[in-house]
């Protein structure tokens, strides 16, 4: 059976982002002062074949503790459909 894996990774809160207060900025130049922060990350979708929702998120576990990841400076959450 086909399962889609949705991943988002994010920096770590305790670390900076360059990349969001640079957006953050932005926003605030713009006229959007309201929004206080902004952090950037990324979201990747696999198409895996599994023979069960537990399999497919193993998978997907692997491929982010393998690849996708750096458990050094990010985090992520897996949600399969």
């Amino acid at each position: 059976m086909m399962y889609t894996a949705h991943i988002n990774v994010m920096p770590l809160s305790e670390l900076l982002d360059p990349q969001g207060k640079a957006v953050n900025k932005s926003l605030h130049n713009l006229g959007l002062a309201s929004i206080q922060d902004v952090r950037i990350g990324k979201h990747i979708t696999l198409a895996i074949e599994a023979h069960s929702q537990e399999e497919a998120h193993a998978i997907a576990e692997s491929a982010c503790q393998k690849i996708l990841c750096n458990a050094v400076m990010e985090k992520y959450d897996i949600v399969i459909g």
